[in-house]
């Protein structure tokens, strides 16, 4: 049977104990059940409900108006995602066409 390469070192010399799977390099221990759930949770879906990563281009479905200043934001903007950031009401670290960088909440983007 094979497992998945060590998170910590990329080790291909895993083997199970028990529930976890162990490397015998680093010594670290992780259950693959719960790395999958992890991953889960960290899940960004755009308005139509695909998946978004970082890298992607997206374009803007709504008009936004940007806080602290009289700018808004119209429908059609392109942008390319830096990064997204977890636990945050604006998701998408994003750099806009014509706007510069700022964080977009992902319900109102759908990938380009």
């Amino acid at each position: 049977m094979s497992y998945p390469p060590c998170p910590n070192c990329n080790s291909a010399f895993v083997y199970e104990d028990q529930n976890n799977l162990v490397c015998p390099e680093c010594a670290h221990e992780w259950n693959p059940s719960e790395t999958a759930q992890e991953e889960e949770i960290f899940a960004v879906k755009d308005a139509n409900g695909t998946l978004l990563e970082a890298g992607d281009k997206v374009t803007l479905i709504k008009d936004l108006k940007v806080k602290g200043s009289s700018q808004v934001l119209k429908v059609g903007i392109k942008a390319s995602i830096r990064r997204i950031v977890e636990g945050k009401d604006h998701e998408l670290d994003c750099k806009l066409a014509g706007a510069g960088e700022m964080m977009v909440t992902a319900k109102f983007v759908k990938k380009a």
